[in-house]
């Protein structure tokens, strides 16, 4: 393989970084410090042991800041937040750099417990002032990283439904997934829900708060886990590094269950799809339906060559972030654009019109529009329609027209 291939997971707290080959994970806070009265930086363990000794000043919270467009002061120097995340991520590179010795990034793919249309753009933007190809970078949700760590084990781990618990500081959530075998083909569904009864991971360090997350975490994993049969169960996140704190909830969840703990299975997951881009037969060849993913496929009727056909702009299970496309279309006579919108795997399909309002009226078949589509998240599409004229005969004109649908 020419190249590294990574998979990060960030969060203001705590952000990981996988190396695939030689596969090798590791933990950093996501924090920077500039050392006084000089150009040098540290990010994690090292931003603290700086600012402790008294030669730095600490910034936290770093992917909040860039996605609010914040500022932070540091030595007298006002930085964006967006600078400060691209230096933190020059330096968290620079682990599995020096694991591997060499710096030649193949593909990087970013996950996030959910993404938005602000926050991949402002990724991207941090990547590139890294130093990294935007073209070798991918977003993900924690939902997708799941289901590929989830999916690149032996097909035992994901024979039934699989249960993930992720534990970190004040976030308690739970992951689930399913492969559904389809006649044609396999679907892969799975959710996240985040969980009210979230506590401060500080509570572990007394016995007392030990027992109260004890009963918490039980009483969770019993309204989830019952009258289902599970092939997995995972522990992931900080607050299960350690588990003796939690032995009722470990007695019950083991009780006929297969569980194990994996301290990175978003990057890891990462990592797996990143690797997966550069191949041109995927090797993970179902749809996939969860948070980041398309749940609907578009299309619209075109006569191609004589004979009618449907031209899809948009598959289910397709990654919203990466979804998009434009074409030329030659109207014959219509006055509004029409597109089918169908739920995977079921017959429920709905029509959806654009009209044409303001568009220039001409013979049939001597009007070409440009037409583009692409999505702000899995459930609104975004269609723009523009006309282009007919060559020399029918100049384009400013017609256009831009809409937002509800998938």
């Amino acid at each position: 393989m020419d190249g590294l291939v990574i998979g990060i997971d960030i969060s203001d707290t705590y952000t990981r970084i996988t190396l695939l080959e030689p596969e090798k994970s590791w933990m950093v806070p996501t924090v920077i410090c500039n050392k006084k009265e000089s150009e040098e930086w540290f990010v994690g363990e090292e931003a603290y042991g700086c600012t402790l000794a008294g030669e730095g000043v600490i910034v936290d919270k770093l992917l909040n800041l860039a996605g609010r467009s914040g500022t932070a002061t540091i030595g007298g120097v006002k930085y964006e937040g967006a600078e400060l995340l691209a230096k933190f991520f020059a330096k968290l590179l620079e682990y599995p750099c020096k694991e591997a010795g060499t710096a030649n990034l193949a593909q990087v793919a970013i996950s996030l417990e959910k993404p938005d249309g602000n926050l991949l753009k402002i990724l991207m933007r941090c990547m590139e002032l890294a130093g990294v190809d935007r073209s070798l970078v991918h977003v993900l949700s924690r939902t997708e990283s799941f289901v590929y760590y989830v999916m690149s084990q032996k097909r035992d781990v994901w024979s039934n439904q699989v249960g993930m618990f992720s534990l970190e500081n004040e976030n308690l959530a739970y992951y689930e997934l399913k492969a559904q075998r389809g006649l044609r083909q396999m679907t892969v569904v799975a959710e996240r829900e985040s969980q009210e009864e979230s506590f401060n991971l500080n509570v572990l360090d007394t016995p007392s708060g030990a027992r109260l997350a004890d009963r918490i975490l039980c009483s969770c994993g019993e309204r989830l886990l019952q009258k289902k049969i599970f092939s997995a169960v995972i522990l992931t996140g900080k607050g299960f590094e350690r588990n003796y704190w939690a032995p009722e909830f470990m007695k019950f969840i083991c009780r006929r269950r297969r569980v194990f703990g994996e301290d990175s299975v978003f990057s890891k997951g990462a990592a797996y799809k990143a690797a997966d881009y550069l191949h041109e037969k995927t090797s993970y060849p179902f749809v996939c339906i969860c948070e980041g993913r398309l749940k609907t496929s578009v299309s619209m009727k075109v006569m191609n060559r004589e004979k009618e056909e449907q031209l899809y702009l948009a598959s289910a299970g397709d990654s919203w972030y990466e979804s998009g496309t434009s074409v030329d279309v030659i109207l014959d006579g219509q006055s509004e654009i029409e597109f089918l919108v169908s739920l995977q795997d079921t017959r429920q399909k709905k029509l959806v019109r654009i009209p044409l309002d303001g568009f220039p009226k001409r013979p049939n078949k001597t009007t070409r529009v440009g037409l583009s589509v692409e999505f702000l998240d899995e459930r609104t599409m975004v269609v723009n329609i523009k006309d282009k004229g007919f060559g020399e005969l029918f100049p384009a004109s400013e017609a256009s027209v831009r809409q937002e649908v509800m998938l």
